[in-house]
């Protein structure tokens, strides 16, 4: 592949961080450098850090940025958690975006999977 664009899981990063990004638009002013910027930078870190490691070219370093996102996925979900406390989001909303969230989660284990495999060919 020759960019991370091309990435399944990259492309479903991408559409969590955009709905994200307008979700937080509804949320308190006060919260803007609080949960509002927290929740933003964690679903960003997702797809940027599937990027980075597409673009290392080796499996192995690779991985660990695929890690690092499978990490900004569960912290996203925790913040959206925190939306939910804070009724900011409805249960609808956070049961899907966490739905999302784990979707990410099992494509980047997948990822892992076939670049581990990769490697030890």
């Amino acid at each position: 592949m020759a960019s991370f664009t091309e990435l399944e899981v990259w492309k479903k990063s991408r559409i969590l961080r955009n709905t994200i990004t307008e979700l937080v638009k509804s949320f308190p002013i006060e919260e803007k450098y609080r949960l509002t910027d927290q929740i933003i930078r964690s679903s960003r870190s997702i797809g940027n850090n599937i990027a980075e490691g597409h673009s290392r070219f080796h499996y192995l370093d690779a991985s660990k940025f695929l890690i690092n996102a499978r990490g900004s996925a569960g912290e996203t979900i925790d913040h959206l958690i925190v939306a939910f406390d804070n009724n900011y989001i409805d249960s609808q909303t956070l049961e899907n975006l966490k739905r999302d969230c784990e979707e990410c989660m099992k494509m980047i284990n997948g990822y892992i999977s076939y670049l581990r495999k990769q490697a030890n060919n």
